[in-house]
């Protein structure tokens, strides 16, 4: 599985322990070569001096992709985990927008195929170019601005297309970077870009089995965004926390798996905030993914009705006994 280091488009792409699979040449990533139905969840293993009844189970282990933007501390809990049969995973591949990315050396201490996709030189590299050339094959903007729930404003229309255009642009690049490794379940470890509905729409194949997973530093659906520690601590909550959750459409609103909490004291500073969730993070993510590995997750619709008439309709994630 070991190759050379690849470099596709000015650099934009790096590629460590590159599989002899090729890459897909140009868009049109087709979603089945990512799904390939949830594999049974136990072997039974036998030998011939072992009567029927002596069987003995084992839990197979599901591949899990993972995408980073930074140092990876989360991907690192993650990898313990497996090598230490906490959970019943492997990490198959580790991939972020950002090549300097110090996660990607932790990957690579544990021989796991790496890859790198330069979302910003990438965006760069599309000023001044006509954006219907370079976008995938099968993305359609109309499509995906109505599962966004986006509807701009004439004046940012050009703005809003250009920004869906391009991120579709590194997405394709993500999902040919990904397409070697077959996975069960991507996690998205600090992995700092939002995701657009033609990447999710490539992992989710079946509507009713996402397959990605985030991690929120805050208790959703409180502080949503990119600091929920910091917004936490500046609204003088006496409760903090982070969140799992599968990713939708939009931004933090995915159906939450779990949730883990602590109290904030009254010296406590943003730092021993930080601290004190990321702890929690490191158990909380492992523990989502065993239970997703042991196949107890099922998303459901769930409507509440007010005294007024209004429903909401939510979707909620049940953990099986």
């Amino acid at each position: 599985m070991l190759g050379s280091k690849k470099k596709e488009q000015s650099g934009m792409i790096s590629c460590h322990c590159q599989p002899s699979i090729p890459l897909f040449q140009q868009s049109g990533i087709p979603s089945f070569l990512f799904c390939g139905a949830m594999r049974s969840k136990i072997l039974f293993l036998l030998t011939p001096s072992e009567p029927t009844a002596n069987h003995t189970f084992m839990a197979e282990r599901i591949r899990v992709g993972a995408l980073i933007s930074g140092g990876g501390t989360n991907l690192q809990a993650i990898i313990d985990a497996c090598n230490s049969d906490r959970i019943d995973a492997k990490v198959v591949f580790v991939g972020s927008d950002n090549p300097q990315a110090y996660g990607l050396e932790r990957a690579k201490k544990h021989r796991i195929p790496t890859f790198a996709v330069d979302y910003k030189a990438i965006i760069d590299d599309t000023n001044g170019r006509s954006l219907e050339d370079l976008v995938p094959k099968d993305f359609d903007l109309e499509t995906v601005l109505s599962r966004q729930g986006v509807s701009p404003a004439v004046s940012e229309r050009e703005k809003v297309k250009r920004y869906f255009c391009t991120r579709a642009i590194a997405e394709a690049a993500l999902l040919r970077e990904m397409a070697p490794y077959p996975f069960d379940l991507l996690v998205l470890a600090g992995f700092m870009r939002i995701v657009t509905p033609y990447f999710i729409d490539h992992i989710n194949t079946d509507p009713s089995r996402p397959r990605i997973m985030n991690i929120h530093p805050a208790l959703l659906p409180s502080f949503p965004g990119v600091d929920g520690y910091g917004d936490t601590y500046c609204s003088g909550c006496k409760v903090g926390g982070c969140t799992v959750h599968f990713v939708d459409y939009r931004e933090d609103t995915g159906p939450i798996i779990g949730q883990k909490t602590f109290e904030i004291m009254p010296d406590d500073t943003l730092d021993t905030i930080r601290e004190k969730g990321l702890g929690l993070e490191y158990q909380l993510y492992t523990e989502c993914i065993q239970l997703f590995a042991e196949d107890r997750l099922r998303v459901v619709s769930r409507t509440h009705t007010l005294a007024s008439g209004t429903e909401f309709k939510r979707k909620v994630v049940e953990i099986a006994g």
